[in-house]
C-alpha cells in the first residue's frame, strides 16, 4: 500500500509540473499566432561618422505611414530630436525637417492611454541598431526613415559660406536624407529601403527635394538597411516599451 502511495506521489510530482510547463509553453506560443512585427535593422558606418566635424552618432527617425489613410506613427526617434535637447536650443527642426513637419504639426495618429506619439530612446552608440513595431497582419504601409549627421560638411554645404556670408547655425551639414519602402505585413517578407529624397528646412517650411550631386558622404552613413516582417518572440512578460504600443491597423 505504501509503495502504491509513493508511486502516486512520484507520478503527481513529475506529471503536474510537466503539465503546467506544457500549458505555459502552449500559452506563450499561442500569443504569437496571427501577429506580425516590422523589424528594422540598420548598420551605421562608423568611418562616415568619424569623418564629420563632431564625430557624434546621427540623429534619425523611423515612422510608418498607412498606405490607405496616410496617417503616420513614429516607431523610433533619437532622444535629442524627440525631447528638443539641443544644448540650450528648444527645438531644431532643421535636423529632421520631415519628421518635425509631420509629428510636430499634429498630423500623426495618437496611441491610446495618453502615451506619447513618439517612442523615443537613447541615441544609438553602437554601429548596429534594431527595433520592432507590431502591425495588423495583411496591412499595407510605407516605412520612412530620416537621417542627419551633424557636421558632415562638403563643398556644397559648408560650415561658413564665404559667398553668402552665412554660417550653418545648427551645424547640420548636408541635408537630412529620406529613405522609403512600401511593405505588406506578411510574415517572412523582406524589404530594402532606398534613398528617396533629401529634406531641408528653409524659412520655416519643410522642403522635400530629389537627391542630387550635392549630397556626398551623407549617403554612406547608413550602409546597410533591411526591413523584415517577423513573428513576435515568445515571451511571458514584455518589458520592451516599443512592443507595448498599440497594434497599428
Amino acid at each position: 500500500m505504501r509503495k502504491v502511495l509513493n508511486l502516486k506521489k512520484t507520478i503527481i510530482f513529475l506529471v503536474v509540473p510537466a503539465l503546467i510547463a506544457g500549458g505555459i509553453a502552449w500559452w506563450i506560443v499561442k500569443r504569437t499566432n496571427n501577429r506580425v512585427q516590422v523589424e528594422v535593422n540598420v548598420h551605421i558606418n562608423r568611418e562616415a561618422i568619424y569623418l564629420s566635424v563632431y564625430a557624434e552618432p546621427p540623429q534619425f527617425a523611423i515612422w510608418l505611414e498607412n498606405a490607405e489613410t496616410g496617417e503616420c506613427q513614429t516607431v523610433f526617434v533619437t532622444y535629442r530630436v524627440s525631447r528638443g535637447d539641443w544644448e540650450g536650443k528648444a527645438d531644431v527642426p532643421v535636423a529632421l525637417p520631415r519628421w518635425h513637419d509631420i509629428f510636430r504639426g499634429g498630423k500623426a495618429i495618437r496611441v491610446k492611454d495618453g502615451d506619447e506619439v513618439a517612442v523615443s530612446g537613447a541615441t544609438p552608440k553602437d554601429e548596429y541598431f534594431r527595433i520592432r513595431a507590431e502591425v495588423k497582419p495583411g496591412s499595407e504601409w510605407i516605412l520612412w526613415m530620416e537621417m542627419n549627421l551633424a557636421g558632415d560638411y562638403n563643398d556644397f554645404y559648408r560650415q561658413f559660406n564665404r559667398e553668402t556670408l552665412q554660417e550653418d547655425e545648427y551645424s547640420c551639414g548636408q541635408p537630412a536624407i529620406l529613405y522609403r519602402t512600401e511593405l505588406r505585413a506578411t510574415e517572412g517578407a523582406t524589404y530594402i529601403p532606398e534613398i528617396a529624397a533629401m529634406s531641408l528646412w528653409e524659412d520655416g517650411l519643410n522642403r522635400v527635394l530629389p537627391v542630387d550631386s550635392t549630397i556626398t558622404t551623407a549617403r554612406d552613413v547608413f550602409d546597410q538597411i533591411s526591413v523584415l516582417l517577423v513573428k513576435p518572440k515568445p515571451v511571458i512578460f514584455n518589458k520592451n516599451k516599443v512592443e507595448k504600443q498599440d497594434v497599428l491597423k
